[in-house]
């Protein structure tokens, strides 16, 4: 079986997000989006029990127009929004949340992380959504990790849990607005596995920790984003060390892009729209409360 060519190998590197310094794969200056993928951010947090978790982390912003997904690599997150979601995702479960016409959340660690003086290791990917599903009511979605699909490859060594989509006789969990394969595998040294992608779909790997071979390719190293080619269906890797990566997949949505700051809409004036909106309090209020 023929596999698919790599077409950038992208090292996450070093951005300032308000003070806070962490690693982004997605956007580049040689690779803007890989659509319906926009942004991937891998961020570390330490915490403190000298304040209360309400007030460390990420606190209320907007969104509109596509869905941000966190998923926890360590940790706790808290999400509220102002939909009235209050939720704790712990390490290895995922926080999925479709921003639609607006809403607003914020990312905190739990009280009991952070009287721990612990530390939170995310993934924020984000995805866009197609034009007639960006103005639909938001909502928000948690799957337990005991609930999650898994599957195993054929030696044993690689564990996969499907996030979202179609893939080996099962259905993820997760309600998508545009057909995804979202895949999170842990492998253990010496393990290999081929998955097989439809062509026709867009496909990014990205390494958490660890190291890869490629097949057709070579080696890749941990915080390192693997974009492939639509010109075959595998995908053959094989764990060098414990490994730990997400294979993001999906059918190109084709449209424009605007984005500014957490707005990701079709036009300038739907973005100037949603500044507005925002402004005038049609994408609620949160109000953090334990």
């Amino acid at each position: 079986m023929k596999n698919r060519t790599v077409k950038h190998l992208i090292p996450a590197y070093d951005i300032n997000m308000g003070g806070t310094i962490l690693k982004q794969a997605l956007p580049t200056n040689q690779v803007p989006h890989v659509d319906p993928f926009l942004l991937l951010h891998h961020a570390e947090f330490h915490f403190t029990a000298d304040a209360p978790a309400i007030h460390q982390g990420l606190g209320p912003h907007p969104h509109r127009g596509f869905t941000p997904v966190t998923f926890v690599i360590d940790g706790e997150v808290h999400h509220r929004d102002s939909r009235g979601n209050n939720q704790i995702a712990k390490k290895g479960e995922v926080q999925w949340m479709h921003a639609g016409a607006g809403i607003i959340h914020s990312e905190r660690p739990s009280q009991a992380l952070a009287e721990r003086n612990g530390r939170q290791e995310v993934i924020q990917l984000w995805i866009n959504s197609p034009a007639t599903r960006k103005m639909e009511q938001p909502h928000y979605q948690h799957i337990a990790e005991e609930n999650i699909p898994l599957f195993e490859s054929n030696d044993k060594q690689i564990r996969n849990k499907l996030i979202a989509g179609n893939y080996n006789k099962l259905q993820g969990k997760i309600k998508t607005e545009s057909e995804l394969i979202i895949i999170w595998s842990l492998a253990t040294e010496g393990g290999v596995q081929t998955m097989t992608i439809p062509e026709h779909f867009n496909t990014i790997l990205y390494l958490i920790k660890g190291k890869l071979k490629i097949d057709g390719y070579g080696l890749v190293e941990h915080k390192s984003l693997v974009v492939f080619e639509n010109d075959a269906s595998a995908i053959g890797v094989t764990a060098l060390e414990s490994s730990d990566y997400l294979l993001l997949s999906g059918v190109p949505i084709k449209e424009k892009i605007v984005q500014q700051g957490p707005f990701v809409m079709n036009s300038e004036t739907e973005i100037l729209r949603s500044m507005r909106d925002y402004q005038m309090g049609k994408m609620g209020i949160l109000i953090e409360e334990k």
